[in-house]
């Protein structure tokens, strides 16, 4: 029964489906959807963790995979890494009552002068997926807030993006002043979005450079790991 419980839960996360009056990319899948699964498998005394690795995090990984040979397109992302966010709120409770361990504070904000936001949030919820305990900061915000929140909150990451040439030298002025206020050592600085690149997370002294969340999914474990 739980088997069934989590490979229908990846399987639905594969076909983008939130609840069950969502249609998948197969139109004729039918019945309960990732909000619903979820659900039956916290009813069913499934831990948190495995619900979040046998069925969450191994359906994106598949999604992945597609979105990477281009069977996939945003769109299709989308809407499976809108129901593992879904899922996420559903289980976020109950890993916090079971005492399971994130993999760490991840905070992930839109530099200064920069509205954009689809990126950013499309991250957020696959670092979510995987895991990680997520601070979403937003958008346009001031370098001084995210000095602050590094300061306050001592986040494990800092993700920073960034779509503009005109705004991606925030990213550098970050790292600047995470250094005037000793605290660049303590947190992993990521950054991502079309402006940038490998050679401009080494040019500004960032630790990586992610192409995108499923990029940063990768690199975070392979640290973790090494």
């Amino acid at each position: 029964m739980s088997e069934d419980i989590i490979a229908a839960l990846k399987e639905n996360v594969i076909q983008g489906r939130k609840t069950a009056d969502d249609e998948g990319i197969d139109e004729d899948l039918v019945g309960p959807a990732v909000i619903e699964l979820t659900n039956a498998a916290l009813e069913n005394n499934i831990p948190p963790d495995q619900i979040i690795m046998n069925g969450l995090t191994a359906g994106m990984e598949v999604v992945g995979e597609k979105f990477s040979a281009k069977e996939y397109y945003i769109p299709d992302m989308l809407a499976s890494a809108d129901a593992v966010g879904a899922a996420m709120d559903i289980l976020k409770p109950h890993l916090e009552a079971s005492n399971v361990e994130t993999k760490g504070k991840f905070g992930i904000v839109t530099v200064k002068g920069d509205i954009h936001d689809i990126g950013k949030n499309i991250v957020a919820i696959l670092l979510k997926g995987a895991g990680y305990d997520v601070y979403d900061l937003g958008i346009d915000i001031p370098t001084d807030k995210i000095v602050e929140f590094v300061k306050n909150e001592k986040p494990a990451y800092l993700g920073l993006s960034a779509l503009l040439t005109t705004t991606m030298v925030a990213m550098g002025e970050v790292i600047d002043a995470l250094n005037a206020a000793g605290v660049r050592d303590q947190v992993k600085v990521l950054i991502g979005g079309a402006a940038v690149s490998e050679d401009y997370a080494k040019e500004i002294g960032a630790d990586f450079y992610c192409v995108d969340g499923f990029d940063a999914v990768k690199k975070l474990d392979a640290l973790k790991a090494a």
